[in-house]
């Protein structure tokens, strides 16, 4: 069964250090891409957690929170912030100085220490305890969370490309009945024309059978409908595949190839029939590459 690219999961879990708070959500993209926003304390963690991602979400853009919510701060998305006292003292002993020195007038005071973004920080920064395990199990649940939600929108491209695979065949059928129709009336058509421009000279037979002969090869279309039954087949397999592995990319490479037949068809049609069965055929394709784009 195939799987969407969109997706959206989140998880928690209570640890010593506070509660962890996982939340990501996915996109379609061509590749595995991940976009990770941790707090200081996990930041040694960054490898780690692409490679569980990737286990779960192999293929689309990830956009991934992880957040320590403190006991201190008392629950709730309120973060305990701490200071950096030591370096606090140094910046305002060097601001003295550099105030006595040059004579310049002003205090030192909380007004100007604060300005400094990296005495004011989160409590979490400073935690070298966070376990490695912890950050792994949220954000793995919070990863299968995503997939339960990216199955189920599978579900429903799996019908949506179902329908447009039956309206593509839908189309390919009245080009099949219409195509043996269209040489008889050109054959027809040629008789006449050449009936009424040679007047009483005999018309040879042989040579306008093997007119006929020339634009029934010009013409023919069944091998572009063999290929494009056979596209279709290959796709509805890859569809109901049970593997693993994402069949995204290969659907993309199919509906390439099911673009390129139905041009090639309609180069070849010269029958208003056939000409508007190749737009609805055409349009069919164009809804199914919209769709796969979004397949994993």
């Amino acid at each position: 069964m195939i799987r969407s690219m969109t997706g959206f999961g989140e998880a928690e879990l209570d640890t010593a250090v506070g509660r962890l708070r996982a939340e990501l959500k996915t996109v379609n993209h061509r590749f595995f891409s991940a976009q990770l926003r941790l707090p200081t304390a996990a930041e040694r963690f960054e490898g780690a957690i692409r490679e569980w991602l990737r286990a779960f979400l192999p293929r689309g853009h990830v956009n991934y929170s992880l957040r320590i919510e403190s006991p201190e701060a008392g629950g709730g998305d309120v973060q305990a912030l701490t200071v950096d006292l030591p370096r606090a003292r140094e910046y305002a002993r060097v601001l003295r100085a550099l105030r006595d020195e040059l004579g310049l007038a002003g205090e030192v005071d909380v007004a100007l220490l604060s300005r400094f973004s990296d005495l004011i920080m989160p409590a979490d920064a400073q935690r070298a305890d966070l376990p490695a395990d912890a950050v792994q199990a949220v954000t793995e649940a919070a990863a299968r969370a995503a997939t339960v939600l990216r199955e189920e929108e599978g579900r429903k491209l799996h019908a949506d490309l179902e329908g447009r695979l039956q309206g593509m065949e839908a189309a390919m059928a009245v080009c099949a009945e219409r195509a043996p129709a269209r040489l008889v009336a050109e054959r027809d058509r040629l008789r006449a024309a050449v009936a009424q421009l040679a007047g009483d000279v005999t018309i040879d037979d042989d040579r306008m059978a093997r007119e006929v002969a020339f634009l029934a090869e010009r013409w023919d279309i069944s091998e572009e409908l063999v290929r494009l039954r056979s596209h279709i087949r290959l796709f509805r397999d890859l569809l109901e595949s049970d593997d693993s592995e994402p069949v995204g990319k290969r659907l993309g490479f199919l509906v390439q190839e099911m673009h390129r037949e139905a041009n090639t068809i309609g180069s070849k049609a010269n029958d208003a029939v056939i000409e508007h069965q190749v737009i609805a055929l055409k349009d069919e394709i164009e809804r199914l590459r919209e769709q796969v784009d979004n397949v994993e």
